[in-house]
């Protein structure tokens, strides 16, 4: 799968990781278009995308398509929306998968792929990783909270391999960390076990990692959880390596840390729905296949399953 120099990238979805990345591509001189919801479609063409962060500020106008617009076919078709509302990305970016198209998933969890690969082939999906923390606030602007930008992608396929250098090239231009992957499944691993066993954690407790572990048993749940995790992916043949879980375990037994998962600030915010199932729930689902107990990931999916019903509910 080679790629034209002047490749035409196409993202679906605008919002925090998709607006913030297709402003790096586009400052790069890339031709992107965004596959937008049809309000912020129309918010967009009005206003133009704006982004602000620490590595750097972008406004401009952008080309906007709404599903069922366009049948035109992209050379990279990028997916940043929630692993909820997938069934619904890909009926929408079909139309725009040609034979030479790369695919590139920007979303959280192993079963996003499994959907992807049923659909398109696992040769048409790359990998894609990105740890960034950035928010679409209230007047539609993405924030990037913090300087961080690590963004990994890489081939799980050797058909791809031209396609993930060429896209690689286009991101690496500007700041941020860019890392393209000699195996890209690693590191998917490596992230869902962080996010799974932060995402319980903070979910189950309803606190923060710092609040979590000043208590007498919040370390010892923590690395319980974690535990669980990191058995659940060794059973996959994908134990995380020694660096990784070391900076795992800095992140979730920090006594000063004021981090929490997402999927919490979600839950505080009143969200309705979150990705309670792609995060928590499909790894509690893996490691019962591996013969593998886990009464905290157990509680943790239970309570968001709970929390998802009364919110579908109000």
């Amino acid at each position: 799968m080679k790629m034209e120099r002047c490749m035409r990238v196409l993202i679906l979805g605008a919002g925090a990781i998709g607006g913030y990345y297709g402003a790096r591509l586009m400052r790069a001189g890339t031709d992107v278009t965004f596959l937008a919801r049809s309000k912020r479609a129309d918010r967009l063409r009005r206003e133009g995308l704006s982004v602000k962060s620490p590595l750097g500020d972008y406004q401009g106008q952008v080309r906007v398509l709404v599903s069922g617009s366009s049948d035109e076919v992209f050379d990279v078709v990028v997916l940043a929306c929630k692993a909820y509302d997938l069934s619904g990305a890909i009926d929408a970016i079909t139309p725009h998968v040609g034979t030479r198209t790369l695919i590139v998933p920007l979303l959280n969890g192993l079963k996003p792929y499994d959907q992807l690969d049923e659909k398109f082939g696992l040769a048409r999906v790359a990998g894609g990783v990105a740890y960034i923390a950035t928010m679409l606030n209230e007047s539609g602007e993405i924030v990037h909270l913090n300087a961080a930008d690590k963004l990994i992608i890489g081939a799980r396929h050797a058909d791809q391999r031209d396609a993930v250098i060429s896209l690689y090239t286009a991101f690496s231009y500007g700041d941020g960390s860019r890392v393209m992957s000699d195996d890209i499944e690693q590191d998917l691993w490596e992230k869902w076990i962080m996010l799974a066993a932060g995402a319980a954690v903070t979910c189950l407790m309803q606190a923060s990692i710092g609040e979590i572990v000043a208590t007498r048993d919040g370390p010892g749940i923590v690395q319980q959880i974690l535990g669980d995790c990191v058995a659940t992916a060794t059973a996959q043949g994908k134990a995380p390596r020694e660096n990784v879980l070391a900076s795992i375990k800095n992140l979730l037994l920090d006594p000063s840390s004021t981090w929490k998962a997402s999927m919490r600030r979600d839950i505080e915010r009143g969200v309705m729905q979150i990705e309670a199932d792609a995060i928590v729930g499909d790894m509690l689902q893996r490691a019962r296949a591996a013969c593998l107990t886990s009464q905290l990931l157990s509680a943790a999916y239970c309570q968001l399953q709970t929390y998802e019903a009364h919110a579908l509910k109000m």
